[in-house]
């Protein structure tokens, strides 16, 4: 009876990796997905590397294990392919971005396309697809003002309720008399 209570207290916990509030009813797994740069990848691999169940779910980690997985995110020992910024621009070097300074470093890279004024730079200047999507049907701005089949108005509730009642309709335009 204790052993569950205990377990369903630790299943209920928010646990906080990498300023990132993470439920205890999710699986490992799963849950570390939720921090902004970790993929399932990175998942998997935090998993592997640290010989973590993943079904575990994050509730049950112990504090030791909470800080092991944050150090590893922080600084990954782990192949080149997975990571999210190889060959960085500055460096040189193979990083691993996670939280705000992947937000940050990828509002620079758009700045710099920007301000360097190459194609995608402009493609995001102007708030367009830069991957060579089609532009004819998607990505248009202001669809709602479009004209097209419009809704009644005053007018045209007037002229109904008017004929409704046997009444004579307004005289207008295209009328025959």
């Amino acid at each position: 009876m204790e052993q569950q209570e205990t377990q369903q207290k630790s299943q209920e916990r928010i646990v906080r990796i990498l300023s990132k509030d993470i439920e205890g009813r999710m699986k490992l797994y799963a849950g570390l997905t939720k921090i902004k740069g970790v993929s399932w990848t990175i998942s998997n691999a935090v998993c592997n590397l640290l010989k973590i169940d993943k079904n575990k779910r994050i509730g049950e980690l112990t504090d030791t294990e909470i800080a092991k997985i944050t150090e590893f995110l922080k600084n990954p020992k782990a192949p080149g392919f997975i990571f999210n910024r190889r060959s960085d621009l500055e460096t040189g070097e193979d990083k691993h971005l996670i939280g705000v300074d992947l937000e940050l470093k990828q509002e620079f890279d758009i700045k710099r396309l920007k301000k360097i004024k190459s194609y995608r730079g402009l493609r995001h200047l102007l708030g367009l697809p830069l991957r060579g999507q089609r532009t004819k049907a998607n990505f248009r701005k202001n669809r709602r003002k479009s004209s097209g089949i419009q809704k009644k108005g005053p007018k045209a509730e007037a002229n109904a309720k008017a004929a409704v009642k046997g009444k004579e309709m307004p005289k207008g335009k295209g009328s025959k008399k």
